[in-house]
């Protein structure tokens, strides 16, 4: 097909694909999330007896050989395999052409991961000690690298525009999708497949954020430990899985005839400059990631119908967002319904921001705000309208969603819906 000669400047969303702790297809997902139901249980994927936290949200049912060649299946991390069905769901879901070679050409792959393969060099450092350097496998480096999620879903695909990576934490997925819009924006691609991946469950990954202090140890409260913007929450429960989009220049989406679920309008990023763990506790950072989004979708503050909240179920995440959100918003903040789905599924880590786009993208179409569930016991410090427990029908035009990282990475993105 013909190519447009210059870019439009806007980008539009043509393709979704999930792999989550509440099913393996957008399909599956979104039902589960506004009906409220939790992806969090028992620890299976290793034994926990040992650790102080036990419980996460789990991928279920995944079979990497449905996506891949079985060999490979085996061989590479949980994470590529995630960001390989959920891109190749994306790409079925966009119907988007796959026998052009110059589109193929324009076409680019920007899928991050906070951490990478952490399962692969667990199992090679024991291998490492336990048999020595001559047995580590040559493929510890290329399936534990976080770019490889990008790399390998762009030979899969055959994508051959920019091909590249963001890290930053907790904020990866959202960085990662906001990156991608402006690459489409200034011309280098008509089309990108941008989003996150992550599978953390593993017994370094689980440890080292115990280590930190940064998960719920409320084991017994199991599918009811998360909790996000409750008076009750004492951490984050771990998640695993990805989110990958279809983003493309609205010019080529229009031509070739592509249903246009919403379009990017706003993209702002900032550093705390504050602690490498623990937010700005004035929530400046993610203020001003906030109003930078906002400026740059030129909706006014009052355009924001939704926003979905990063909401981790920390003390602190919660406390310092909701204020960021009172800075940012003003007297408008109470107005605006905020919800946290990490109540359901989660902290996705790098994949969050990209799973929590799609929320935001459903949002938008389907014409209903998810909610914070597990919320029964308000926190003077968290006054906002949570969407507590119950879904809630509502037209929204524009949604906001943000992701914040450690180190002080802040990542705001704002979805519209499309106005042809």
């Amino acid at each position: 097909m013909a190519l447009p000669a210059q870019p439009s400047g806007r980008v539009v969303v043509t393709g979704l694909g999930a792999v989550t702790p509440l099913g393996n297809s957008v399909a599956d997902f979104w039902p589960r999330v506004v009906a409220g139901e939790s992806g969090v249980g028992p620890i299976t994927l290793m034994d926990p007896a040992d650790y102080p936290t036990q419980i996460a949200a789990e991928v279920k049912d995944f079979d990497a050989s449905v996506w891949l060649d079985k060999k490979e299946a085996r061989r590479i991390d949980r994470f590529i395999a995630f960001a390989a069905a959920a891109a190749q769901m994306a790409v079925d879901d966009a119907k988007f052409p796959t026998d052009d070679a110059e589109l193929k050409e324009q076409t680019g792959v920007l899928i991050g991961s906070g951490i990478g393969g952490l399962t692969m060099m667990t199992e090679q450092t024991e291998r490492l000690h336990k048999d020595g350097p001559g047995r580590v496998s040559p493929f510890l480096v290329p399936y534990m690298i976080p770019d490889m999620a990008s790399g390998y879903v762009s030979i899969l695909q055959g994508f051959k525009g920019p091909n590249t990576c963001v890290v930053t934490a907790c904020a990866t997925g959202a960085n990662s999708i906001g990156d991608a819009y402006h690459i489409i924006k200034r011309g280098d691609a008509v089309a990108m497949l941008a989003g996150g991946a992550e599978a953390p469950i593993n017994p370094i990954g689980l440890a080292g954020f115990c280590a930190a202090r940064a998960m719920t140890t409320n084991n017994e409260a199991g599918s009811k430990a998360s909790r996000p913007f409750d008076a009750g929450r004492d951490g984050f429960v771990m998640g695993e899985g990805s989110g990958v989009l279809v983003l493309e220049d609205r010019d080529h989406a229009i031509a070739r005839g592509a249903r246009i679920y919403a379009e990017i309008v706003g993209y702002g990023m900032s550093g705390d400059a504050f602690h490498i763990t623990m937010p700005d506790n004035e929530g400046d950072g993610a203020r001003r990631a906030m109003e930078m989004a906002v400026k740059r979708a030129g909706l006014g503050k009052e355009g924001i119908g939704y926003i979905n909240a990063h909401g981790t179920s920390t003390p602190y995440n919660d406390k310092f967002e909701t204020l960021a959100i009172k800075r940012a918003f003003g007297d408008l903040a109470a107005k605006i319904p905020v919800s946290s789905t990490k109540s359901m599924i989660g902290h996705l880590l790098g994949a969050a921001g990209a799973v929590e786009a799609i929320v935001s993208i459903k949002a938008i179409t389907e014409g209903v705000l998810p909610p914070t569930a597990n919320y029964e016991t308000p926190d003077p410090e968290c006054d906002l309208d949570y969407i507590p427990n119950v879904a809630r029908p509502t037209q929204v035009d524009a949604v906001l969603s943000n992701s914040f990282g450690f180190g002080g990475h802040n990542a705001t993105l704002v979805f519209r819906r499309h106005n042809p």
